[in-house]
């Protein structure tokens, strides 16, 4: 869980990289659908809790205590539901077919949400199994 653990914190700063990176620097792709905007503006609040989430159990199980390996199964949850969810939008809006560039990072992020999500219930439960 060591190791999941500071993936978790690391994946949670670049949660918080991203947006500051989309608000200051402008991460959008060249030619958006009209909906994208819209659509990433709901975000920021959501990902924001989810990066301190995983902060924090991160912060937690590398502290020995309990409550980390629950709080990141809660955050397992979250990042599965994100990455899926992008996937989706991302695939009925043509962002993948936009630019390498962003075939490349939205890909990256979208499969990384999922398999670490599933990655963290996989420790989790190897954690839970081993007691």
């Amino acid at each position: 869980m060591k190791t999941i653990a500071i993936l978790g914190i690391i994946t949670g700063v670049f949660i918080i990289l991203f947006w500051v990176a989309f608000f200051t620097v402008g991460l959008a792709p060249e030619n958006p659908p009209p909906c994208y905007f819209a659509y990433e503006h709901a975000f920021p609040l959501p990902d924001i809790l989810l990066a301190l989430l995983l902060i924090a159990s991160g912060s937690l199980v590398l502290n020995g205590k309990p409550l980390g390996k629950t709080l990141s199964l809660v955050a397992a949850g979250a990042l599965i539901f994100l990455g899926l969810l992008d996937f989706s939008f991302n695939i009925q809006n043509g962002i993948y077919a936009s630019s390498v560039m962003d075939l490349i990072l939205n890909a990256f992020i979208n499969a990384w949400c999922v398999a670490f999500g599933l990655a963290i219930i996989w420790c989790g439960r190897q954690a839970i199994n081993s007691r």
